[in-house]
């Protein structure tokens, strides 16, 4: 009998040592793991900061207004203004009416209040040399009222007196009619810098262009 207890307490030591040598494995397994994840996390933590690099912490000011004061617009730029004031200026209008102003005789002329009623004349005469051109043909009619009211600005801005418009006889376009040979004086009296304008002699486009006399910009003018 007590042989019999002696095997069973052996084994109960043997088991209980089992057990604490498997507690100890599975205890030493764990803090591995830890210690691997500890380090995986500190390395995806290096490696976002050297993605993100160096960050400013934002000024109180620009992180909260203060309450129930709202948020001030932002002051708009003087010469934003001023740019805008200018292109409602240049913007022209295809519901001008400009038949009553225009001088057609043996050739097409206008000629603003004021200017000495020999210019036609001479503008057609070539008295003034033509600086710039520009060449309307193919573009459609929105197109080629902008492209017309930016080259009459750039052109006085840059001092020149004397330019020609082509905007075609209308041979290619449907009706054999120039849809922007019709617009086009229309659009010119609209310029405040267009002083005159008569049709070309035929060396210079003829019935296809007009050569115009414009007032230079001041400022350009030394």
């Amino acid at each position: 009998m007590k042989a019999r207890s002696l095997k069973e307490l052996k084994k109960l030591r043997q088991q209980f040592a089992a057990a604490q040598a498997q507690a100890a494995k599975e205890a030493q397994a764990a803090q591995t793991r830890q210690q691997s994840q500890a380090r995986q996390r500190q390395s995806d933590h290096a490696l976002f900061l050297r993605a993100i690099g160096a960050v400013q912490p934002l000024k109180a000011s620009a992180r909260h207004e203060k309450a129930g004061q709202a948020a001030r617009p932002a002051p708009l730029p003087r010469q934003r203004q001023q740019d805008e004031r200018a292109a409602l200026r240049e913007t022209l209008s295809d519901e001008f009416d400009a038949s009553t102003l225009l001088h057609v005789d043996e050739h097409l002329s206008y000629l603003r209040a004021g200017i000495g009623p020999d210019v036609p004349a001479r503008l057609r005469r070539g008295q003034w040399a033509v600086q710039r051109q520009i060449d309307l043909h193919g573009l459609r009619v929105d197109q080629a009222r902008q492209a017309l009211a930016a080259f009459i600005a750039a052109a006085c801005r840059s001092g020149v007196r004397c330019v020609r418009v082509v905007h075609g006889k209308g041979h290619g376009s449907p009706g054999k009619t120039s849809v922007l040979r019709a617009k086009v004086p229309g659009w010119l009296i609209q310029k405040h810098e267009v002083l005159a304008f008569v049709q070309a002699r035929p060396p210079d486009g003829g019935a296809g262009a007009l050569l115009v006399l414009a007032e230079p910009d001041r400022k350009s003018v030394v």
